[in-house]
């Protein structure tokens, strides 16, 4: 771990997951702004996790200093390989998959547990997956706007399939300090497994009853735990 990891880091990397841009991190981007915080909004693809990884540690190697890295949903996998760049020294979760070596969206997802929430995914076209647009709220921003949350589904960025199988090499939360936000009220990723994730990581768990996107519904929640997580001590 960097000896780096042990002071203040000012530099904050936002990831963002599938279906959606970096658009969504607007109102947390504003407020570590405003609280002095050095912010990029990593725009990915979305189209192979190799390519996401590939942007986002030319994002990390762009900042003077360390960094913290954070992701919402797909975005965790992106940082849970990204975040082995020596730049990288602490990790938050926002709703967010955190798999070991080897995982993938696609493996952690095979079996949800009975009763979980079932995302309404579309069948896959020319490679590519969407939402349901009319199912699209009530799964994925229960607890925002409804005019924003048609605008978000009107909006969807396709997700490649090839994304959803790219695998871990090594896992950064086995070397970095986490912070996890789990979403109580997620109809994407069922709860219990956010929480067995950000157990499994060994994170410092925060829990808010909120939908998939509670960095837009509950930005202010999103960005204490961002600040907590970039003024704590190794």
């Amino acid at each position: 771990m960097p000896a780096a990891a042990r002071s203040t880091s000012r530099n904050v990397v936002l990831v963002h997951g599938g279906f959606v841009d970096g658009s969504g991190w607007e109102a947390v981007y504003r407020s570590l702004r405003s609280d002095g915080y050095t912010v990029s909004v990593v725009q990915n693809p979305t189209i192979s996790l190799s390519d996401d990884v590939r942007v986002t540690k030319r994002a990390i190697a762009a900042q003077n200093g360390t960094v913290i890295l954070v992701g919402h949903s797909y975005g965790g996998v992106v940082i849970t390989e990204a975040g082995n760049d020596d730049k990288v020294v602490r990790l938050v979760y926002i709703a967010a998959f955190a798999p070991d070596r080897g995982e993938s969206v696609s493996s952690l997802i095979k079996d949800p547990p009975p009763g979980a929430p079932v995302p309404p995914i579309l069948p896959p076209q020319d490679g590519y997956l969407f939402l349901d647009r009319a199912k699209f709220p009530a799964a994925f921003a229960a607890d925002v706007d409804p005019a924003k949350a048609e605008f978000m589904a009107d909006s969807q960025v396709p997700w490649g399939v090839e994304a959803l199988t790219g695998t871990i090499t090594e896992p950064a939360w086995k070397t970095r300090p986490s912070w996890y936000l789990v979403a109580a009220d997620d109809g994407m990723i069922p709860p219990p497994a956010q929480r067995l994730m950000a157990k499994r990581a060994g994170a410092t768990i925060q829990e808010i009853n909120a939908s998939h996107v509670s960095m837009i519904s509950h930005p202010d929640v999103a960005t204490a735990l961002i600040e907590k997580a970039a003024k704590a001590t190794s």
